[in-house]
């Protein structure tokens, strides 16, 4: 049995038309759901779980990837990648800055290992825009909540298209609301392995390649009488789940790519326990998912910020280190990007309780391979890092660099819900420091 961070999630059980067709290996026995029962429950609305659409096609020695490392709660961008140790004791707080293999830049102490491999990060530190919201939201979508916008990861996998490929084209290790598609379509949600939706990807007992053929040809027969009935479109969102499921059973290929066990022990002590879910990213990335979305920590430090930060800290620094590294030697660094970021900044005064506030009016941002240009800092903050002073970056313009990477154009237009052609983003120019 795999093990997977993120919350337990409750799965309703609820009759369906294909509720006979079980081809999962936890069937009626043990959860009375099969596997495209999950698939769509995890499209249903944000209050049920989200999924995953068709794969986009890809090739796996060349294939275009983002992992998005999401630091829930507001990390303190004065303790991390904007140290000021010229600043009063209140500001600068506990932490020393070192130096990296880069000349003239400097992390926190407790990030060694990224120090070392300077060279292969970038650092943004006038990262300009939140909105304040304790949410996934803004940094999924680019976009404040109010706008509806869809997930990054959602627009990948409508952009880059359906295929008969085995790997969902968006997973998310954490399952969070703010993931979702919105008017793109629920088949385009992200896959999420919390619950059953993992240990279900299997044969169920008695059922071999042969009658699973069968059962989707059948499966197929029943669609067709049924979609005279559907007027919302809704079936064509149905089956494309159903079809995620054969696939993914078929090929056993995601299973596997979430299967941390079977790297070098070696590599499991480089990435540290609570890295795990950073080689998982790699894992699926390399096995041709094209957007991977995770989470680590609780970084709402209101009180002993510093206490807390000791402890998490040293747990980024070898899960990102270790994945910079996976990467380059796979050879991937040309093709996957990683940005880690939360929602917004600390306050850089310490407040009573050794803690720090929320500050939106800046925050760092960590970038990573895809092909920029790395070892640099961007932007830059005044004495106490309280705002950006030079080179002001939107949430906007990183994702236009995420897209970039990908190969898609940011001007595309997607239709709403009322009908209205909409650019993936309208701020469309990339962070030109990385792409130029």
């Amino acid at each position: 049995m795999l093990t997977f961070w993120g919350a337990h999630q409750q799965f309703c059980d609820g009759v369906s038309r294909r509720d006979f067709l079980r081809v999962g290996a936890l069937s009626a026995g043990a959860l009375g759901l099969t596997l495209a029962d999950v698939l769509r429950l995890q499209a249903a609305p944000p209050s049920q779980l989200p999924l995953a659409g068709r794969a986009a096609k890809h090739s796996r020695a060349s294939a275009k990837g983002v992992i998005m490392i999401y630091l829930p709660g507001g990390p303190s961008h004065i303790d991390m990648y904007d140290m000021k140790p010229e600043a009063p004791s209140e500001y600068r707080g506990e932490f020393k800055a070192i130096d990296t293999n880069v000349p003239g830049i400097q992390i926190c102490e407790l990030f060694p290992r990224q120090a070392r491999r300077m060279d292969k990060l970038a650092i943004l530190r006038s990262v300009v825009g939140s909105d304040g919201d304790h949410s996934a939201y803004q940094f999924m979508t680019a976009y404040s909540r109010s706008a509806q916008r869809p997930a990054l990861g959602s627009v990948v996998s409508r952009a880059t298209g359906g295929s008969d490929e085995d790997m969902p084209p968006y997973v998310s290790l954490n399952r969070m609301g703010e993931e979702d598609p919105r008017y793109l379509g629920s088949a385009h949600r992200p896959f999420v392995p919390s619950g059953p939706g993992l240990e279900n990807l299997s044969l169920a007992s008695g059922v071999d390649m042969k009658r699973l053929g069968t059962r989707r040809s059948l499966l197929s027969t029943f669609d067709t009488l049924r979609r005279d009935l559907d007027t919302t479109g809704a079936l064509d969102g149905m089956d494309a789940f159903t079809q995620r499921a054969f696939d993914m059973i078929a090929s056993g290929a995601v299973r596997e790519a979430f299967d941390v066990s079977k790297e070098d022990p070696r590599t499991l002590e480089a990435y540290g326990k609570e890295g795990q879910r950073f080689l998982q990213a790699r894992r699926l990335i390399e096995a041709g998912v094209k957007v991977v979305t995770l989470t680590i920590g609780g970084w709402d430090t209101h009180g002993d910020n510093f206490k807390t930060l000791r402890t998490q800290l040293p747990q980024v620094d070898a899960g990102v280190a270790a994945l910079i590294e996976d990467l380059a030697c796979r050879g991937l660094s040309d093709d996957v990007a990683v940005v880690m970021w939360g929602e917004f900044g600390r306050t850089p005064k310490v407040n009573s309780g050794a803690g720090r506030d929320h500050w939106p009016q800046v925050m760092s941002v960590l970038l990573a391979g895809g092909g920029l240009r790395m070892g640099q800092v961007i932007g830059a903050t005044d004495s106490r890092a309280e705002r950006a002073v030079d080179r002001p970056i939107t949430i906007e313009q990183v994702h236009a660099t995420l897209y970039h990477v990908l190969g898609i154009d940011p001007a595309r237009t997607f239709v709403n819900e009322a009908g209205r052609p909409v650019h993936i983003l309208d701020d469309r120019e990339p962070v030109q420091e990385l792409v130029g």
